[in-house]
């Protein structure tokens, strides 16, 4: 008889974890494809490491091939689902378009770059949710330091040397307590250099990392303050131009950078598939399936599942979740083939590591409030764990830091307008965190 065929879309940390639990469980009973925009697992959680140089961009891109055995990996971008003939479509890198049949079928799409509509944003600002958006950043810090050295106008330097973050969660207070240190230690091989770069993180919360346990926040805000990051609270952008910003306060900040980490909205893919969504997640129920489709099966940033630990709320979109959601996916599917019983989805917060770079970091395990060594000690095993591949890289990167002066040029790898801020691309719109 013809092996079923499990079509996972999407690699994230919920399809990933998804395809990696079936194929341990499946033991070839089961024909299991990963249906992906990139031939790697991206770790997120690493991409502000990326843009200051600490780690190199390899280093968090996982390959799909190699990890995931037993599993078929197509690359290309999903772009239709039949639900009734049971096949998705997709776009391959170099336009051919094909489709793939399932007997079942997981929805782990994602989430993209959330926008609000402040004039200039979509033209000025560049988004943090892929790995071309960090690799530019890390670039255009360092052509900004190196023009602002160049500069004769008093002006021009200070605005090339000023940096603009919207967003205090969790990336965007990353990317600032990062980029501040990254900056000092490019104005300190640059004696022409006369100002001292400046970066300022917004946000309309009342305080950094909002969603996150106040003592972490606190741990946070005193680390930039201590750093010398502007931070400033129920403040963000009214409009963006080609020169500056300008802020919900009245003023009006000179600047070439401005990055926008505002958070995520799920991808736009579910809200075409005809099926019943609340506020743009896909609706499904505790053993994440999609109602009056059995064989369809969603979880991660894109799919509503119901909070059973806070009845009448759907879980948040963290890394957290989605990888969890996508190993009890592969279960449950293995209960619908016989091997097993299904579980509802339940998980209880384990808490959180935020990496503020050099020798600081905020965390809670299990609920105990960390900070400093300590907290990064925890921070680190803890990516080192999550990580499924290139741990002693990654490990290797970060002793080379803490031992040598981190080199800084820019490749032009990427440029701007290959990193734009709205985008269908599928690295910009990742299918992650």
């Amino acid at each position: 008889m013809t092996k079923p065929r499990v079509v996972i879309v999407g690699a994230g940390f919920a399809g990933y974890h998804a395809a990696k639990t079936l194929s341990r469980i499946a033991r070839d009973k089961a024909e299991i494809v990963v249906l992906n925009s990139t031939d790697y697992f991206l770790y997120l959680p690493l991409l502000p490491e990326v843009a200051a140089g600490v780690v190199e961009p390899k280093r968090i891109a996982v390959p799909l091939t190699g990890t995931l055995k037993g599993v078929r990996v197509v690359i290309g971008e999903a772009d239709h689902v039949d639900l009734q003939n049971r096949w998705v479509g997709f776009t391959q890198a170099e336009g051919d378009k094909n489709r793939l049949a399932y007997d079942r079928l997981v929805l782990a799409v994602g989430s993209v770059n959330k926008l609000l509509p402040i004039p200039g944003v979509t033209e000025y600002a560049h988004g943090f949710r892929g790995l071309p958006e960090a690799v530019y950043l890390h670039d255009h810090i360092v052509r900004q330091i190196e023009l602002a050295e160049q500069a004769e106008d008093p002006a021009e330097q200070q605005a090339r040397a000023t940096f603009v973050v919207v967003g205090a969660g969790y990336t965007g207070t990353e990317v600032a307590a990062h980029g501040q240190l990254f900056t000092d230690a490019l104005h300190a091989q640059r004696p022409r250099l006369t100002v001292r770069p400046r970066w300022l993180l917004l946000d309309v919360a009342a305080r950094v990392l909002p969603e996150l346990d106040k003592r972490m926040s606190d741990t946070s805000h005193k680390v930039l303050n201590r750093r010398g990051v502007d931070v400033r609270m129920g403040t963000s952008v009214a409009e963006a131009t080609a020169d500056g910003v300008k802020l919900t306060d009245g003023e009006y900040v000179p600047t070439c950078t401005l990055v926008w980490c505002v958070g995520v909205r799920p991808d736009p893919f579910v809200n075409e598939l005809g099926l019943r969504t609340e506020k743009g997640r896909l609706v499904v129920d505790e053993f994440l399936n999609v109602p009056g489709y059995p064989e369809v099966y969603a979880c991660g940033d894109a799919s509503a599942v119901p909070d059973l630990t806070h009845p009448g709320e759907v879980c948040a979109m963290t890394a957290q979740h989605a990888q969890r959601q996508g190993k009890l996916a592969a279960h449950n599917i293995a209960a619908s083939y016989g091997f097993g019983r299904r579980k509802p989805y339940r998980h209880h917060d384990l808490g959180w590591v935020v990496d503020l770079g050099g020798k600081d970091a905020a965390a809670n395990p299990l609920h105990v409030n960390l900070a400093g060594l300590p907290a990064k000690a925890v921070t680190r095993a803890y990516h080192l764990m999550a990580m499924p591949g290139n741990r002693t890289r990654v490990g290797a990167d970060w002793a080379l830091d803490a031992a040598l002066r981190r080199p800084a040029v820019q490749l032009g790898l990427v440029p701007a307008n290959a990193v734009p801020l709205e985008s269908t691309s599928p690295e910009v719109a990742f299918r992650g965190r």
